[in-house]
Protein backbone atom coordinates (compact mmCIF):
# COMPACT_ATOMS: atom_id res chain seq x y z
CA UNK A 1 0.00 0.00 0.00
CA UNK A 2 1.68 3.17 -1.11
CA UNK A 3 1.89 5.90 1.36
CA UNK A 4 0.68 9.23 0.38
CA UNK A 5 2.21 12.09 1.31
CA UNK A 6 2.33 16.29 0.45
CA UNK A 7 5.56 16.20 -1.37
CA UNK A 8 8.11 19.58 -1.87
CA UNK A 9 6.84 22.20 -4.55
CA UNK A 10 9.08 23.20 -7.36
CA UNK A 11 11.23 25.71 -6.94
CA UNK A 12 9.62 28.97 -8.12
CA UNK A 13 6.35 27.80 -7.15
CA UNK A 14 6.31 29.04 -3.63
CA UNK A 15 3.70 31.81 -2.15
CA UNK A 16 3.50 35.30 -1.02
CA UNK A 17 0.61 36.10 1.22
CA UNK A 18 -1.18 38.84 1.25
CA UNK A 19 -1.16 39.73 5.02
CA UNK A 20 1.57 40.11 7.60
CA UNK A 21 0.26 37.52 9.95
CA UNK A 22 -2.31 34.74 9.56
CA UNK A 23 -3.56 31.79 11.20
CA UNK A 24 -3.21 28.57 9.70
CA UNK A 25 -6.16 26.09 9.44
CA UNK A 26 -6.35 22.03 9.81
CA UNK A 27 -8.07 20.46 6.82
CA UNK A 28 -8.78 16.95 5.58
CA UNK A 29 -9.11 15.95 2.59
CA UNK A 30 -13.04 14.28 1.51
CA UNK A 31 -11.28 11.84 -1.20
CA UNK A 32 -7.38 11.23 -2.51
CA UNK A 33 -6.43 14.72 -3.68
CA UNK A 34 -4.05 15.95 -6.18
CA UNK A 35 -1.49 18.46 -4.53
CA UNK A 36 0.02 20.65 -6.97
CA UNK A 37 2.76 23.35 -8.10
CA UNK A 38 0.04 26.02 -8.33
CA UNK A 39 -3.13 27.30 -8.46
CA UNK A 40 -4.63 25.79 -11.76
CA UNK A 41 -4.92 22.53 -13.51
CA UNK A 42 -2.17 23.26 -15.91
CA UNK A 43 0.34 23.28 -12.96
CA UNK A 44 1.97 19.40 -12.37
CA UNK A 45 1.33 17.32 -9.73
CA UNK A 46 3.57 17.19 -6.83
CA UNK A 47 1.86 15.01 -4.45
CA UNK A 48 -1.30 13.34 -3.03
CA UNK A 49 -3.10 14.28 0.25
CA UNK A 50 -4.72 10.41 1.21
CA UNK A 51 -8.91 10.75 2.01
CA UNK A 52 -8.86 11.60 5.34
CA UNK A 53 -5.15 12.66 5.70
CA UNK A 54 -4.82 16.27 7.78
CA UNK A 55 -3.25 19.18 6.51
CA UNK A 56 -2.70 22.96 6.79
CA UNK A 57 -4.56 25.36 4.88
CA UNK A 58 -2.62 28.68 4.43
CA UNK A 59 -5.31 30.13 2.32
CA UNK A 60 -7.30 30.58 -0.79
CA UNK A 61 -6.76 32.77 -3.81
CA UNK A 62 -9.69 35.61 -3.89
CA UNK A 63 -12.56 34.60 -6.27
CA UNK A 64 -11.39 31.05 -7.10
CA UNK A 65 -11.67 27.50 -5.65
CA UNK A 66 -7.59 26.94 -5.71
CA UNK A 67 -6.12 27.11 -1.63
CA UNK A 68 -2.52 26.36 -0.56
CA UNK A 69 -1.49 23.88 1.86
CA UNK A 70 1.28 23.46 3.56
CA UNK A 71 3.09 20.62 5.62
CA UNK A 72 6.41 19.20 6.63
CA UNK A 73 6.72 18.18 3.02
CA UNK A 74 6.32 21.53 1.83
CA UNK A 75 3.85 24.01 0.06
CA UNK A 76 1.38 23.23 -2.85
CA UNK A 77 -2.19 24.07 -4.22
CA UNK A 78 -5.30 21.89 -3.79
CA UNK A 79 -9.23 22.34 -5.17
CA UNK A 80 -11.37 23.49 -2.22
CA UNK A 81 -14.25 21.50 -3.14
CA UNK A 82 -12.42 18.43 -2.08
CA UNK A 83 -11.27 19.53 1.55
CA UNK A 84 -13.35 19.72 4.73
CA UNK A 85 -12.76 22.16 7.74
CA UNK A 86 -13.96 23.13 11.06
CA UNK A 87 -16.21 26.06 10.58
CA UNK A 88 -18.10 26.69 13.94
CA UNK A 89 -18.26 23.60 14.74
CA UNK A 90 -19.56 22.06 12.00
CA UNK A 91 -17.71 20.01 9.27
CA UNK A 92 -17.78 21.78 6.16
CA UNK A 93 -16.01 21.48 2.45
CA UNK A 94 -14.13 24.55 2.40
CA UNK A 95 -15.91 25.37 -1.02
CA UNK A 96 -18.68 26.10 1.02
CA UNK A 97 -18.04 27.74 3.94
CA UNK A 98 -18.85 30.79 5.46
CA UNK A 99 -18.35 34.44 4.28
CA UNK A 100 -16.86 35.32 7.60
CA UNK A 101 -14.73 32.21 8.42
CA UNK A 102 -11.58 34.36 8.28
CA UNK A 103 -9.83 32.16 5.43
CA UNK A 104 -6.65 34.28 4.21
CA UNK A 105 -6.59 35.33 0.76
CA UNK A 106 -3.40 34.46 -0.59
CA UNK A 107 -1.41 36.04 -4.17
CA UNK A 108 -0.83 33.84 -6.97
CA UNK A 109 2.86 32.34 -7.26
CA UNK A 110 4.47 34.64 -9.76
CA UNK A 111 4.49 34.45 -13.67
CA UNK A 112 6.98 32.62 -15.21
CA UNK A 113 7.84 30.13 -12.31
CA UNK A 114 8.78 26.34 -12.90
CA UNK A 115 4.97 25.16 -12.95
CA UNK A 116 3.64 27.23 -15.71
CA UNK A 117 2.39 25.37 -18.62
CA UNK A 118 0.64 27.21 -21.39
CA UNK A 119 -2.56 25.94 -22.16
CA UNK A 120 -5.36 26.85 -24.75
CA UNK A 121 -7.77 26.79 -22.16
CA UNK A 122 -10.20 24.49 -20.85
CA UNK A 123 -12.18 22.64 -22.64
CA UNK A 124 -15.44 22.26 -19.91
CA UNK A 125 -15.60 21.52 -16.13
CA UNK A 126 -15.54 18.28 -14.18
CA UNK A 127 -18.89 17.18 -12.85
CA UNK A 128 -18.92 17.23 -9.00
CA UNK A 129 -17.45 13.68 -7.41
CA UNK A 130 -20.00 11.07 -6.43
CA UNK A 131 -18.84 8.85 -3.18
CA UNK A 132 -17.70 5.77 -5.03
CA UNK A 133 -15.33 3.17 -4.48
CA UNK A 134 -12.20 3.21 -6.40
CA UNK A 135 -11.69 0.01 -8.57
CA UNK A 136 -7.86 -1.68 -8.22
CA UNK A 137 -7.11 -2.06 -12.13
CA UNK A 138 -5.00 -5.17 -13.14
CA UNK A 139 -1.06 -3.95 -13.27
CA UNK A 140 -1.08 -4.46 -17.15
CA UNK A 141 -4.20 -2.22 -17.54
CA UNK A 142 -1.91 0.35 -15.42
CA UNK A 143 1.19 -0.23 -17.60
CA UNK A 144 -0.95 -0.17 -21.07
CA UNK A 145 -2.44 3.57 -20.11
CA UNK A 146 0.85 5.18 -19.54
CA UNK A 147 2.87 3.84 -22.48
CA UNK A 148 -0.39 4.25 -24.47
CA UNK A 149 -0.05 8.58 -23.40
CA UNK A 150 -3.07 10.61 -25.24
CA UNK A 151 -3.43 13.73 -25.62
CA UNK A 152 -4.08 15.35 -22.38
CA UNK A 153 -7.54 17.49 -21.34
CA UNK A 154 -7.66 20.57 -19.67
CA UNK A 155 -11.15 20.64 -17.44
CA UNK A 156 -12.10 23.30 -14.48
CA UNK A 157 -11.47 21.86 -11.05
CA UNK A 158 -9.94 18.60 -10.12
CA UNK A 159 -9.69 14.88 -11.09
CA UNK A 160 -11.02 12.68 -8.60
CA UNK A 161 -12.67 9.10 -8.13
CA UNK A 162 -16.25 9.69 -8.45
CA UNK A 163 -15.91 13.04 -11.20
CA UNK A 164 -17.91 13.36 -13.86
CA UNK A 165 -16.65 14.22 -17.28
CA UNK A 166 -18.85 15.97 -19.65
CA UNK A 167 -19.50 14.18 -22.97
CA UNK A 168 -16.92 16.65 -25.02
CA UNK A 169 -14.20 14.54 -23.59
CA UNK A 170 -12.96 11.76 -25.54
CA UNK A 171 -12.48 8.35 -23.87
CA UNK A 172 -9.93 5.86 -25.37
CA UNK A 173 -10.30 2.36 -24.93
CA UNK A 174 -7.90 -0.33 -23.59
CA UNK A 175 -8.07 -3.47 -24.87
CA UNK A 176 -10.15 -6.32 -23.51
CA UNK A 177 -11.28 -3.88 -20.44
CA UNK A 178 -14.42 -2.82 -19.43
CA UNK A 179 -13.36 1.03 -17.95
CA UNK A 180 -11.61 3.59 -20.74
CA UNK A 181 -9.13 6.06 -19.90
CA UNK A 182 -8.29 9.74 -20.97
CA UNK A 183 -5.79 11.90 -19.46
CA UNK A 184 -7.12 15.20 -17.65
CA UNK A 185 -5.37 17.95 -16.15
CA UNK A 186 -2.24 15.57 -17.23
CA UNK A 187 -3.38 12.98 -15.04
CA UNK A 188 -4.38 9.51 -16.71
CA UNK A 189 -7.19 8.23 -15.34
CA UNK A 190 -9.75 5.34 -15.81
CA UNK A 191 -13.64 6.37 -16.96
CA UNK A 192 -17.23 4.18 -16.77
CA UNK A 193 -17.65 4.44 -20.35
CA UNK A 194 -21.62 4.76 -19.81
CA UNK A 195 -21.90 6.79 -16.46
CA UNK A 196 -17.98 8.83 -17.41
CA UNK A 197 -17.22 8.69 -14.06
CA UNK A 198 -13.81 8.39 -12.60
CA UNK A 199 -13.31 5.14 -11.30
CA UNK A 200 -9.35 4.87 -10.93
CA UNK A 201 -6.87 7.84 -11.05
CA UNK A 202 -3.41 6.54 -12.06
CA UNK A 203 -0.51 7.92 -9.94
Amino acid sequence: MKTKLLLPAITGALLAFSGPSFADVAVQAATDLNVRAGPGPQYPVIGVIGAGQGTTLRGCLEGSKWCSVADSGGDGWVYSDYLVGDFGGQQIVLSARPVDSGIVVVDPPAAGGAGDVVIDGTTGAIVAAEAMPAIEPPGAVRTYVTDHRVEPVYLDGEVVVGAGLPDTVELTEIPDYEYRYVYVNGQPVLVEPSTRRVVYVVR
